[in-house]
C-alpha cells in the first residue's frame, strides 16, 4: 500500500532551488512506495517559462501538483496572504484525498502543516532548512530596531518553538544545527526526534564524466584562460550571505604568491558590483573573469577550476546552513577554500581533508590558507569525489527521507 504524502513548499518548483533541491528528491522517492501531491508557490515569470516541462516531468513520475501564485508585495502582508491561500488549498486536498504524512519545507509551509496536523491528526515533518527568523536578522533583511520587524521576529520565534515541539520529526541540514536544537538554552522544549539531511547534489550531473571537452575548450578560449593559469573559482550568486570583499582580498593576497592566478566568478548576477569592488581594492581587472552558465554547462565551466572558494557570513543562523555548492564542487573533484563557522563545513573538511579552512579574514589567516594550497592540490580527484558521495550524494539524501517516512508510518500504524 502506498504512503500518501502532501509536500508543501513556499519555494517554487520553477525556481532554481525547486529544480535542484526539491524535484530530484521527490522524483526518486515517488513510485511504488510513495505517492506525492505537491503544493508550491510559483513566481509568475518562472512558472510561465517552465510550467510545461515541470508538468510533464511530474506526470511521467505519477506526481500530482497544485500551485498557488507567489506574492512579494506588500512585504509581510503578501506572505500571510499566501499562507491563507495555501491553508485553503491544503485543507481541500486533505478532505478530498487524505494523506498519511504532511511534509513541510521550511517555516512558511509549516504554518499550513500545523493547521492540518491539529485538524486531521496526521504525521507532520518540519523540514526546517535553517533558522528562518535569525537568517533575516543576520542578513539585515529585518531590522529589529523597527517595531514592526521586531514584532515579526518575536512572532516567528514563537512559531518556531511551536513547530519544533509539535512536529513528529524535524529535519536539520547540519549536525551543528541539531546540537543547537537540543540545547535547552536555546530550545527548552522540543520533540527530540531530529534527523540530519544536508543539501545533496546530483553527483551523476556534477561529475567529471559530464565535462564536454569541446565546450570546456570554448570557455577556455573565450575567457582567455591559459593552461599555466591558476584559476580560483567562485560558484553562485553574490550578496546577503556571501562575503565578496573578503574573497577578493583573499585573491589579492593569493596574487602575491601565484602571479598567474585568475579569479573566475561563475554567476549570472552582480557583474558590475564585482568589478567595482575589485577596482576599489586595487586588484587588476584583467585578473577578474565573470561568466554566467546554465546548469548543463556548469560541469564544463567548472573544469577550468584549480580550486574553488566560498566565504559566508559566520553568523548564528549559518550554523544551520548546508551550502549546496560544496557538494557540487566536490562532486567535480575540485578542492575548496571556505571560512570557519558555517554549518558542518569545518567538520567535513577536517574529517575528509577535502579543502582548506580559513579561521579569520586577516592577512595572516589568508597566508596560512594559501600555504596549504599546493598540498591540497595533490589530493586525488577521486578522493574528493568520494567525499561528495559519502556526505552529499542525492541517493543518500533520498534514502534518509525514505527512512523518516517509514519510521512515521511504523509508529503511526
Amino acid at each position: 500500500m502506498q504512503t500518501k504524502i502532501l509536500y508543501i513548499t513556499y519555494d517554487g518548483l520553477s525556481d532554481p532551488v525547486g529544480q535542484s533541491q526539491i524535484l530530484p528528491y521527490i522524483i526518486k522517492l515517488s513510485g511504488e512506495n510513495y505517492k506525492f501531491h505537491i503544493i508550491s508557490a510559483e513566481k509568475k515569470e518562472n512558472y510561465n517559462t517552465k510550467y510545461k516541462h515541470i508538468f510533464q516531468l511530474l506526470k511521467k513520475n505519477n506526481i500530482t501538483w497544485t500551485s498557488i501564485t507567489y506574492h512579494k508585495n506588500p512585504p509581510i502582508l503578501s506572505t500571510f496572504f499566501d499562507i491563507l491561500t495555501t491553508n485553503k488549498v491544503a485543507n481541500n486536498l486533505m478532505k478530498k484525498e487524505g494523506f498519511d504524512i504532511i511534509h513541510c519545507r521550511s517555516y512558511i509551509s509549516a504554518f499550513t502543516g500545523m493547521k492540518l496536523k491539529k485538524k486531521y491528526k496526521e504525521k507532520l515533518i518540519f523540514d526546517m532548512r535553517g533558522f528562518y527568523a535569525d537568517e533575516r536578522i543576520d542578513g539585515n533583511l529585518w531590522n529589529t530596531k523597527n517595531f514592526i520587524y521586531s514584532f515579526i521576529y518575536k512572532f516567528f520565534k514563537k512559531k518556531e518553538a511551536l513547530f519544533l515541539n509539535n512536529a513528529d520529526v524535524t529535519i536539520s541540514l547540519t549536525h551543528v544545527g541539531k546540537d543547537i536544537l537540543l540545547d535547552k538554552q536555546y530550545f527548552p522544549k522540543i520533540n527530540p526526534s531530529i534527523e540530519v539531511i544536508p543539501c545533496c547534489a546530483d553527483l551523476d550531473h556534477f561529475s567529471p564524466a559530464q565535462i564536454d571537452k569541446t565546450l570546456a575548450r570554448f570557455f577556455k578560449q573565450k575567457l582567455n584562460i591559459k593552461s599555466t593559469d591558476f584559476v580560483l573559482t567562485y560558484l553562485g550568486s553574490i550578496g546577503t550571505w556571501y562575503m565578496l570583499d573578503e574573497m577578493l582580498l583573499f585573491f589579492k593576497k593569493l596574487l602575491e604568491f601565484k602571479k598567474k592566478a585568475k579569479f573566475l566568478f561563475i554567476t549570472l548576477f552582480e557583474k558590475e558590483l564585482i568589478l567595482k569592488r575589485a577596482f576599489e581594492l586595487k586588484i587588476p581587472l584583467e585578473k577578474i573573469i565573470i561568466q554566467g552558465s546554465n546548469r548543463n554547462e556548469l560541469p564544463s565551466l567548472l573544469s577550468l577550476s584549480t580550486i574553488s572558494i566560498f566565504f559566508i557570513k559566520p553568523v548564528f543562523s549559518k550554523k544551520a546552513s548546508s551550502p549546496i555548492k560544496m557538494a557540487e564542487l566536490l562532486g567535480m573533484g575540485i578542492p575548496i577554500i571556505a571560512n570557519a563557522g558555517i554549518g558542518d563545513v569545518d567538520l567535513v573538511i577536517k574529517e575528509s581533508n577535502c579543502g582548506i579552512i580559513v579561521n579569520d579574514f586577516t592577512d595572516k589567516d589568508f597566508e596560512h590558507g594559501i600555504s596549504q594550497i599546493d598540498e591540497i592540490l595533490n589530493i586525488p580527484e577521486s578522493s574528493l569525489q568520494n567525499t561528495a558521495k559519502i556526505y552529499f550524494s542525492l541517493q543518500n539524501g533520498v534514502e534518509k527521507y525514505a527512512s523518516v517516512y517509514k519510521q512515521l508510518m511504523k509508529y503511526g500504524s
